[in-house]
């Protein structure tokens, strides 16, 4: 065994028992043959169901979307691919000649989609209790050393983020209708997520606070919808 996966796996504090399921974890498209994206597929859904599970002890008196929001700051490409980074996975991923030339193996997209996959391999290998087990020890510790407080972003950012953590493209805002004086206009602001088929509206004193209204809106709907057995699950 190269020297290099042993030492991943005490890392990873996961020995496998099918070992070729951790070499098609770190082996990217590019390469051909056996690739990660199935695995990355399940290990996404795994690791949103540990996440939650974590959140959900760690933030006992939060809401749903206080959770939510912390949820799509933990599992968005960028926090992944610094887990991914600390744990030395650049140094093992299977790349073709051009993508590793290139600088893949530091690409955030595909550390975070190979995290993902190990995740699914570790899921695959042993069951949801390892799998568990490891996103515990990847993101346990900042978990316990964060406050909901800490996550808090405006409507629209958090709106986005959530859109961002599932691959779907960012929203869209347009004015329907201003009413009233032009010292005291009301304006009444549609957000359109195109990709759902989802629209929502939003009033304020200004452009900015209808679109935080209307953002509001849409993220509540998703949320809500995003409850298994929710239009956006069926």
């Amino acid at each position: 065994m190269d020297p290099r996966i042993a030492a991943l796996q005490q890392r990873l504090g996961y020995q496998f028992v099918q070992f070729a399921l951790l070499e098609r974890a770190l082996t990217h498209r590019s390469a051909g043959g056996q690739h990660n994206e199935r695995l990355e597929f399940l290990g996404d859904a795994v690791l949103q169901a540990a996440i939650s599970a974590l959140l959900y002890e760690r933030f006992a008196g939060s809401d749903e979307g206080d959770m939510t929001r912390v949820r799509a700051h933990l599992v968005r490409e960028d926090s992944l691919a610094r887990v991914a980074l600390s744990i030395g996975m650049p140094e093992v991923m299977r790349l073709s000649e051009g993508e590793a030339r290139g600088g893949g193996a530091q690409r955030p997209s595909i550390l975070a989609d190979a995290l993902e996959a190990v995740i699914g391999a570790v899921f695959v290998d042993g069951g949801y209790a390892p799998a568990q087990s490891l996103v515990q020890r990847l993101f346990g510790e900042l978990i316990a050393g964060s406050d909901v407080d800490n996550w808090r972003k405006d409507a629209k950012t958090e709106l986005q983020e959530w859109l961002q953590g599932r691959r779907l493209p960012v929203p869209t805002y347009r004015i329907v209708a201003t009413r009233g004086q032009a010292h005291a206009q009301t304006f009444d602001v549609e957000c359109v997520v195109p990709a759902l088929g989802l629209a929502e509206q939003g009033e304020g004193k200004s452009r900015r606070a209808a679109e935080q209204e209307a953002a509001r809106r849409m993220l509540a709907a998703l949320v809500s919808n995003d409850r298994p057995g929710g239009p956006l699950r069926s």
